[in-house]
């Protein structure tokens, strides 16, 4: 009787598991893309916490799901997200298989042209994509910034104003940093003060591509965007691994991190990431007694979550925190820490600047049948800085707010929008100072800047898009300032598009924060007149040809632009001892050719190569009406990037190549001084040489489930102050291993570095 019993009770349990799984539908499938398998690969349902990763083999198998519409998502990364809807019914084992595209061959979404996505090859507007792939392709991810991820894109430069600090901005075209709008996630936070130092911390490892636009977009983004936009597209949690760590040393003294995690809440996704930095070598290979590179310690703090909704509309918050502990000059203020107690001596000479920044930011689309979006964000920036014994402390504090509705009559795609910006900003300068019966007070500038503005998007045939807009903001000292774009996309055939762009800017004056050559040298300022906004038109031409043969495929991309600039603010250097900043009585103009071409073989090799053509100058008249045309700073008179990667498949072996050229460009007069202090009568050269910077990396594919990758950065380097890097990294899936680089390479200067990394990714 017990046997029988026994016997019974096992026969309802199996009978119960049995219904119980027939309640349930599992799925099964495989991943692939640019070779046979993706092992570790990411696959989920959507808001449910359910999932699993692929298989060394790219198999992936998911049980126990309940009967209902899904939408399973498989995501790896270098490769596009792919999105399929399934039935799961009872019982029943479903097969999907998925195919990834590289990100990097793709015809990307692009977002930041007609803020709304689109195709790059649809778009009116010429648009540049930078994925992530590519940049960890050519860049090591722990120590670069976007910064250095921009010079992958042709016509666009790192320029350093200062040879003490640093100072840096991004040039487009040959155009300041200044005039070159920052965006991140299609949300204007950076420029003003933060355009000086704030770019430097914005790490490689919260973007998911950056799209770049040369030319003037100030109608759908306002002033700030008159030679382009940047925009800075961050990371999507529900693709990102679970765990990542990439930690990178060097030779030179420096350390370098990212550690971030991809946890779930729930049915929403969050991403935490966290970017440290140290370096901490004095080198002078040009004996001028200043350091060549800057010091610094930082870090930098970025969370974002993308909240569940029933409806599926977006809804995201991001927050970003930045540390910076900048400092150069001569051994003595560097060595030991020495600055932080000696900050403003007049008896050592040195830069020290403290940055503080933190970032809010997102987008609501509102629970309605219109398509209605909010784009908000708040920054707050500080800065603490000396520069010899000359102190610099200032604050800006940025809200901006802007309401989108998208809509579609006929053949017409019509945005609307409003916004709105608050621009508080406070320092110790004459920026800020005004005068009331005799008496010099502290008057901080706060400015409220309401705009508005429309577009439209008109599919006039199948081959023909008309792309046409206006702006309209207020400004309490200037007005009314309005901005018009015309844009006229023609495509003669399924391989050939011309692109024609007509457009108007604006940049109103943001003199002190944006230029810190008044307190990073001995000058005196003076400000000759009310300075007004700036304005230009840009013109500019885009062909573009894709085709086959030569053993593969590729494109060739040519444009003309011109552009021309009226009330330009020059500052003028001539005389010695004194910056003058006034409005140009004459006219500034730039004007150039772009060319890029990109192969890929049918043989596992790709190549990209630009070349950029520009001439850049400002005309005035003197006292006697005599016009006197000179060349812009630091807009270089030609420049190129090349890239190329080959695969050895069988190896599992890519080898990575990448260049930067720059041609000559003009720069300021600088006249050294005499031991009395009495400038000499020759000025230091006023134009520079041509230089290139030049990288090599190497990465091997071991096993599946971690990959080597062998570096060398500025190898061959024409750049006098640029020192070499020899790096290995080691990427896992499920432990770490440190190792290290402990020779060295013969190099064309003196200063070569090893360095070892450490990155986990699971």
């Amino acid at each position: 009787m017990n046997m029988q019993f026994r016997c019974l009770i096992l026969l309802i349990f199996a009978f119960l598991s049995t219904f119980c799984m027939a309640q349930t539908g599992e799925l099964k499938g495989h991943l692939s893309g640019e070779s046979e398998h993706l092992p570790f690969a990411n696959i989920y349902l959507r808001n449910t916490n359910t999932g699993t990763t692929s298989n060394e083999l790219g198999n992936y198998h998911i049980q126990n799901i309940e009967p209902g519409n899904y939408t399973i998502i498989a995501s790896f990364v270098g490769h596009i997200s792919q999105k399929k809807q399934i039935v799961i019914k009872a019982g029943e084992t479903h097969i999907v298989n998925f195919n990834l595209s590289s990100s990097s061959t793709l015809d990307e979404i692009v977002v930041t042209g007609t803020m709304k996505e689109t195709y790059v090859s649809a778009s009116p507007i010429k648009i540049d994509v930078v994925t992530s792939k590519k940049m960890d392709t050519y860049l090591p991810s722990a120590a670069s910034s976007v910064i250095e991820s921009v010079q992958l894109v042709n016509g666009v430069q790192e320029v350093v104003a200062c040879g003490v600090c640093y100072t840096n901005s991004i040039s487009v075209n040959g155009l300041p940093g200044s005039y070159t709008a920052i965006l991140m996630d299609g949300t204007p936070i950076y420029g003003s003060l933060a355009s000086v130092y704030g770019l430097n911390g914005i790490p490689n490892m919260i973007i998911d591509r950056f799209e770049v636009i040369k030319g003037p977009s100030s109608t759908l983004y306002g002033s700030e965007a008159v030679a382009g936009v940047i925009n800075i597209i961050t990371k999507n949690p529900e693709s990102q691994p679970l765990f990542s760590a990439d930690i990178m040393t060097s030779s030179h003294e420096e350390v370098f991190g990212n550690i971030a995690v991809a946890p779930r809440l729930g049915k929403s996704n969050a991403y935490v990431g966290m970017n440290f930095g140290y370096a901490n070598l004095y080198a002078d290979n040009n004996f001028d007694g200043f350091g060549d590179g800057v010091n610094s310690d930082h870090i930098s703090i970025f969370s974002k979550i993308n909240f569940y909704r029933p409806s599926d509309k977006l809804f995201s918050l991001a927050a970003k925190f930045y540390y910076e502990d900048r400092r150069n000059g001569v051994e003595a203020y560097v060595k030991d820490r020495a600055y932080k107690t000696i900050r403003g001596s007049d008896q050592i000479y040195g830069e020290s600047i403290y940055t503080n920044r933190f970032e809010l930011f997102g987008s609501y689309a509102l629970d309605t049948k219109a398509n209605l979006k909010i784009d908000y964000s708040l920054s707050n920036h500080e800065q603490d800085s000396y520069y010899g014994d000359q102190f610099f402390e200032a604050s800006q504090q940025i809200a901006f707010g802007n309401f989108l509705w998208n809509f579609n009559i006929d053949k017409h795609d019509i945005l609307i929008g409003t916004t709105l910006r608050y621009d508080a900003y406070d320092d110790n300068t004459l920026a800020t100072e005004n005068e009331i019966d005799g008496d010099i007070i502290n008057a901080p500038n706060n400015q409220f800047v309401p705009g508005v503005f429309v577009q439209d998007e008109f599919g006039i045939s199948e081959n023909i898009t008309l792309l046409g807009g206006i702006r309209l903001d207020h400004h309490q000292e200037h007005g009314l300032i309005y901005a018009p774009r015309l844009n006229v996309k023609v495509n003669t055939s399924d391989w050939t598009t011309f692109r024609f762009n007509f457009g108007t800017g604006f940049k109103v004056v943001n003199l002190f924060t944006e230029d810190h050559a008044f307190v990073t040298g001995q000058r005196e300022v003076l400000i000759a007149e009310n300075l007004e906004p700036e304005s230009s038109y840009n013109f500019s031409v885009n062909y573009n040809q894709v085709y086959t043969g030569l053993g593969g495929s590729g494109s060739i991309d040519l444009e003309g632009f011109y552009t021309h600039f009226t009330n330009k603010i020059i500052p003028d250097y001539d005389i010695p001892g004194f910056i003058i900043y006034e409005n140009s009585n004459g006219f500034a103009r730039t004007m150039g050719l772009s060319m890029n071409i990109n192969h890929n073989f049918t043989i596992p090799l790709s190549f990209n190569i630009g070349m950029n053509v520009l001439k850049s100058t400002e005309t005035e008249s003197d006292l006697t009406d005599t016009e006197i045309t000179k060349d812009i700073l630091f807009a270089p008179r030609w420049s190129g990037v090349i890239s190329s990667s080959y695969q050895f498949k069988r190896q599992r072996i890519t080898l990575a190549y990448t260049a930067q050229i720059t041609g000559p460009m003009a720069l300021p007069e600088v006249y050294d001084l005499d031991e009395s202090g009495t400038p000499l009568e020759a000025s230091r050269p006023t134009t520079s040489i041509p230089f290139s910077l030049h990288q090599l990396q190497v990465s091997k594919m071991i096993q599946n489930n971690y990959s080597l990758y062998l570096g060398i950065n500025n190898f061959e380097s024409r750049c006098p102050l640029v020192s070499q890097n020899l790096f290995l990294t080691l990427n896992l899936k499920k432990f770490v291993v440190l190792s290290w680089c402990p020779f060295e390479l013969c190099c064309s200067t003196n200063n070569t570095s090893a360095v070892s990394t450490i990155s986990l990714s699971s």
